[in-house]
């Protein structure tokens, strides 16, 4: 972590970092108010957008997308 904003928020919360980045990151988010503030906010906004969307989608679009998925290695 360089600086005071928080860079990587987004691996982040998607979990993309490696074990020590995310070690970093969470260090840093106890020592800095701001990017905890930024972080806090991003969860809920996540949250809030998931939560939001009540139009299902369709069933073929859903199979679609599904069949796009890079499996996880």
């Amino acid at each position: 972590m360089t600086g005071h904003a928080f860079d990587p928020c987004e691996p982040y919360l998607d979990r993309e970092l490696d074990e020590v980045q995310m070690r970093e990151a969470e260090e840093h988010l106890e020592r800095c108010s701001y990017c905890r503030r930024r972080y806090r906010f991003e969860v809920s906004l996540r949250r809030y957008v998931r939560t939001a969307a009540s139009e299902q989608m369709p069933l073929g679009l859903r199979e679609k997308l599904s069949a796009l998925r890079t499996p996880l290695q």
